[in-house]
């Protein structure tokens, strides 16, 4: 029986062979249909067109796959698709030409400011501002929805070329001057305000391409053909500049994301995937992404098998965010087999398990802000140590005290009020006075605060303010000095007084602030980067001071010089509305996230304790790294837990992932409810005859291997 549901809502898993272009020669419909089948895929990604066609198109420059001779390569796939009731999405790659297409119409491709065109890979670089956006690429829509009626597209660079270079063709000359009276800027410069305007006006500039495109496939194929781009849920942007999330998550049922594998930040970045662009979009909106099933890593091999392990603990991290699996293989040929089993068991586990993996609601503690604004006119020319580190240093903070969090744009600020406890700014600099007054409304609603290095000093162009817009709510005044060191500076003990210090006693012998009472028995935490110099207001109480470093060779001179200083590095405030404030003028979080010193971890950690208080919605005891996710639908609350423990050195791929338990896990339950029964998905393990006390699920899980998903019915 055929669902009534649009396909975008229907279709859970997706596969794509990406071609290259000497598949027509080898292409085997029989196999890709098995593999289909066994994979349990609903819908596929076939290459139509752009840089490459696999079609017989009408057009004379859209260059054909180099062995496709007259054959159809694409309308064969789509044609095998659809008698398997799959979904198609047609995958295009559109922003480069060759160069008779150029030779033929220059002005339609990017320059210089020199006028020389901009190239890559032998190929010429379109503008996302003129007629080859604007015109080619809506003609080429209409031809591939006219011959085969595919469901929608997908497109990997639908973006154009970066904001490294500044297009001076005359198309972004005479848009710009349109757009906002103004020259464009002559270089990259941070500092220049049309610069950071330009910024601003390229995100634009994109939407109105994903709406035109939308508007073509639409008008063509119908209301449900739908023009997807293609998304990355990094907050420094990744591959694909300008594309500003909460406005596409704004324009579409369906988002596709690519972010294939991990990176040096671990398994945990594919459920950050997940919960990021639900966020910025809905949890009932479909979030398929594109997880390779080829040899990823430090240097990719496009055509060797990714070890099963390593992909499948990527599939599984994507799932517990939310993420629809998306298996991924470059190549038809058949030279490396292996990587065809793969997903095979995962996929067939979705299937069995759909239900407890789509239409859920988080349940979480805490927010972690973050915002394009930030990564761009903060994070500047180094947004991953500016913007990235000190996010991921609170990630890490989360997930190593089972704290379930979510990753929350700051324009969306005031829709947490009532749905988290507590929000993190994590060095948030570039904030508009809108954020700021959500964000003290937040509070001001009972809503806790915890922030660090120097939020709300920029507006949300990039302008520097005399002062933070926050110094009344983080109760200091701001200096403007600085001490300490660059937390990613090199250690050097005899060249470079990198070991700098908290200090969390005091002279006159007050009591230590709940925060610091529980690292244990220490006067000092090794600290290692900068504090911002800031005076405490009446009402804000210093926990803790900073130490000036000192060179640690010879070991004879490695002591403390300044012992003390009246610096503080970690403030806490009571806000009016009961709402707690915490700020870091020390950027404990990125030292956290360079260095993983366990100190930082937990005094973060037991800073997020403080603000949460009796509020916590999960507890899990045990030993052992795992990334906890925690959501309800109606009558059933489900928690997927992950282990992590020895899966994250890179670089490496995982070949074995170390069983931990017994785990006690304790899950707060809606007032009145109680648990009917509960399960583990994948184990099978029943746990009937756990106890639901004082409005705790309590259940002890003996043995935590790959992951669990655990559902409880609630009655």
């Amino acid at each position: 029986m055929t669902s009534a549901l649009p396909w975008y809502q229907r279709c859970r898993r997706w596969g794509q062979t990406n071609l290259t272009e000497d598949d027509p020669l080898h292409y085997d419909h029989d196999f890709w249909r098995e593999h289909w089948r066994r994979t349990r895929t609903q819908g596929v990604i076939v290459n139509a067109g752009g840089i490459v066609a696999y079609y017989p198109s009408k057009f004379p420059h859209h260059y054909r796959a180099e062995h496709l001779g007259e054959r159809d390569l694409y309308g064969e796939i789509n044609q095998a698709a659809r008698d398997e009731g799959l979904a198609v999405l047609a995958r295009m790659d559109s922003n480069r030409a060759i160069k008779p297409f150029f030779d033929e119409h220059p002005d339609w491709f990017g320059e210089n400011k020199q006028g020389e065109p901009l190239r890559g890979r032998g190929r010429y670089m379109a503008c996302v501002n003129g007629p080859y956006y604007k015109e080619f690429i809506p003609e080429l829509l209409r031809e591939i929805i006219e011959r085969y009626r595919p469901d929608g597209f997908t497109d990997n660079s639908w973006t154009g070329v970066g904001r490294n270079y500044i297009c001076h063709c005359r198309n972004c000359r005479a848009k710009f001057q349109n757009d906002h009276a103004s020259q464009l800027p002559a270089e990259p410069d941070w500092d220049d305000p049309v610069y950071r305007l330009w910024v601003r006006w390229n995100y634009q500039c994109r939407l109105e391409n994903w709406d035109l495109n939308n508007e073509v496939t639409k008008a063509a194929g119908g209301p449900d053909c739908l023009w997807l781009g293609m998304v990355h849920s990094e907050p420094i942007g990744g591959h694909v500049n300008f594309a500003h999330l909460p406005e596409i998550g704004k324009r579409t049922p369906i988002l596709m994301t690519d972010q294939q594998s991990r990176t040096v930040g671990g398994f945990e970045q594919n459920a950050h995937a997940g919960m990021l662009l639900h966020e910025v979009s809905s949890w009932s909106t479909n979030i398929p992404e594109s997880m390779s099933l080829y040899l990823r890593g430090p240097l990719g091999f496009r055509l060797a098998a990714n070890p099963p392990l390593e992909a499948q603990h990527w599939m599984i991290e994507g799932m517990a965010g939310g993420i629809s699996p998306w298996w991924h293989i470059v190549g038809a040929g058949m030279d490396e087999r292996r990587k065809h089993r793969t997903a095979d068991a995962l996929m067939a586990w979705h299937e069995a398990n759909e239900v407890y993996l789509q239409d859920r609601e988080p349940i979480a503690s805490v927010g972690i802000l973050w915002s394009h604004e930030n990564s761009d006119f903060h994070g500047r020319d180094d947004p991953k140590l500016r913007v990235l580190s000190p996010y991921r240093g609170w990630i890490y903070a989360c997930i190593r005290a089972r704290i379930p969090w979510l990753p929350i744009h700051a324009d969306f600020i005031e829709k947490q009020i009532g749905r988290l406890r507590t929000l993190i700014l994590p060095d948030l600099r570039a904030m508009s006075q809108e954020q700021v007054a959500a964000l003290e409304k937040f509070v001001a609603s009972g809503g806790h605060v915890i922030a660090s290095g120097l939020p709300a000093s920029l507006d949300e162009t990039g302008a520097a303010l005399e002062t933070s817009r926050l110094s009344k709510l983080l109760g200091v005044r701001f200096t403007g000095d600085r001490a300490g060191l660059d937390a990613a500076t090199p250690e050097d003990w005899e060249k470079n007084p990198s070991n700098n210090y908290l200090r969390l006693d005091f002279s006159d012998d007050r009591a230590r602030h709940p925060i610091v009472a529980g690292l244990g028995d220490t006067d000092i935490v090794a600290f290692g980067g900068t504090t911002e110099v800031v005076e405490a207001l009446p009402g804000t109480d210093v926990a803790a001071t900073f130490v000036p470093g000192f060179h640690g060779y010879p070991p004879e001179f490695a002591w403390m010089h300044t012992p003390r200083t009246s610096i503080p590095t970690l403030l806490t405030r009571e806000a009016e509305g009961g709402g707690k404030v915490v700020y870091f003028p020390a950027d404990i979080d990125r030292c956290l996230d360079l260095r993983k010193l366990p100190d930082h971890a937990d005094l973060l950690r037991e800073t997020m304790r403080w603000t949460l208080q009796q509020q916590e919605v999960l507890r899990v005891e045990g030993e052992g790294y795992m990334d906890c996710h925690l959501y309800r639908q109606e009558d059933r609350l489900i928690l997927h837990v992950v282990n992590l423990t020895g899966c994250n050195l890179w670089p490496a791929y995982l070949e074995y992932v170390p069983p931990i338990g017994p785990l006690r896990i304790e899950v707060a339950l809606p007032e009145g409810r109680e648990v009917r029964e509960a399960s583990c998905r994948v184990s099978g393990e029943r746990f009937d005859g756990e106890a639901s006390a004082a409005g705790w699920c309590q259940i002890q899980l003996e043995r935590l291997e790959e992951h669990a998903l655990i559902v409880m019915e609630l009655a």
